[in-house]
């Protein structure tokens, strides 16, 4: 039973500039590392071709030692490799691949489809029918030539674009590249691997998107999956299983405080991330001062057990109880700024005058706390 490895939008040499540089380097390396499992396991299945469907690389302008890097991760899987370019790397007079080609980095076993055409593949009678990208963007569906393509009789045949089936995808990624949604049946296809959505996507029984194998964005689209494909022949139904392989679990969080409770909730949330967790997090609500430094401390120990944190505290608001500036000591002209700015925070004229009241608030009761505690660790130790 012939078998392949579906999948795409490998992304690389992405990089992560909004991210702390080492956090950054080790986010685009694991997009490298998780080829060497790619190759891994098509090594381990036994599979007969990998189907790379484009966006192999996120630029055309990586450097030679991201393309010789790339190359060299692939070294896992001795078999058949069919590559198409996708939107970032298309195969232009010009490109990443040809740049690849003078350099003397593609292995003889790796088939890189750079014109429209069809890849036989002898060993498991398999003709793979390929749509490469020659530009970004295109308005016609570069997979209409599937339809008059002429395989050997008795072989699969396999199709391998990059691009958007009209009307599944969200409508705002339907305009360029576009992929008929019925060309499985067309132009005969046993199976048709595609790329560009980055998530993992069935769209019918012979058509699927891999998603990206290795996590890049806070959208829960499922990545982190290639797909091992087996066709008992051709007309055969294929059986498609997912497998993952990504690393890194990008994580969204919205979390909000109502009452006191929502914080003994949100610290075991964050207590509850793991190592090769990405996370932004978003907290919203109200909080007197001892649930501010809750919170706080929680982000901190989180912020040292994962692979990056951000949060935003923006939209939560610190109200500081009588017992809090009681407790703070802070009377006369101390206690009158903290009551000004409690209520620039609640009534402000704008946004950024309740953000900045906000700020100033947690800083100045920060530092009183800080103070106190100080000097009550001083008291217990004498």
């Amino acid at each position: 039973m012939p078998r392949f490895l579906h999948t795409a939008d490998w992304q690389i040499g992405r990089r992560y500039s909004h991210f702390d540089p080492d956090d950054a380097a080790l986010l685009a390396e694991a997009r490298t590392l998780v080829v060497e499992k790619i190759a891994a396991l098509a090594t381990d299945r036994a599979v007969d071709a990998v189907l790379v469907a484009g966006d192999v690389f996120d630029a055309q302008t990586v450097s030679d030692r991201v393309i010789r890097r790339l190359f060299a991760a692939m070294s896992g899987f001795a078999g058949p490799w069919v590559m198409i370019p996708g939107n970032h790397d298309a195969a232009l007079s010009e490109s990443v691949w040809t740049r690849a080609h003078r350099l003397g980095a593609v292995p003889a076993n790796v088939h890189l489809a750079l014109t429209a055409g069809v890849i036989s593949l002898e060993h498991c009678k398999a003709a793979v029918l390929c749509a490469p990208l020659t530009q970004r963007h295109t308005y016609n569906d570069t997979t209409d030539a599937f339809d008059g393509r002429q395989t050997p009789d008795g072989w699969l045949r396999i199709g391998l674009a990059h691009g958007s089936v009209e009307g599944i995808l969200p409508s705002e990624i339907d305009s360029a590249n576009p992929i008929a949604s019925n060309r499985c049946q067309t132009a005969r296809l046993d199976y048709l691997a595609l790329g560009d959505w980055h998530g993992l996507k069935i769209v019918n029984e012979r058509c699927a998107y891999s998603g990206t194998p290795e996590q890049e964005r806070f959208r829960g689209n499922e990545p982190g999956y290639c797909i091992v494909v087996d066709v008992d022949g051709p007309g055969a139904i294929p059986k498609l299983e997912a497998v993952r392989v990504g690393r890194y679990q990008w994580l969204d969080l919205s979390l909000s405080v109502a009452v006191p409770t929502d914080i003994d909730q949100i610290c075991a949330r964050l207590a509850s991330l793991a190592g090769d967790d990405v996370v932004q997090v978003a907290i919203s609500g109200r909080t007197d001062l001892s649930g501010q430094r809750r919170l706080t401390e929680a982000l901190g120990r989180a912020e040292a057990a994962v692979r990056s944190l951000r949060y935003d505290l923006a939209d939560l608001l610190l109200l500081p109880t009588e017992d809090d500036i009681a407790a703070l000591h802070a009377d006369g002209y101390l206690a009158q700024v903290i009551a000004e700015l409690r209520d620039e925070q609640a009534n402000g004229r704008d946004a950024e005058q309740a953000r900045v009241a906000r700020e100033a608030l947690a800083i100045l009761c920060g530092a009183l706390d800080t103070g106190v505690s100080s000097v009550s660790a001083v008291g217990a130790t004498a």
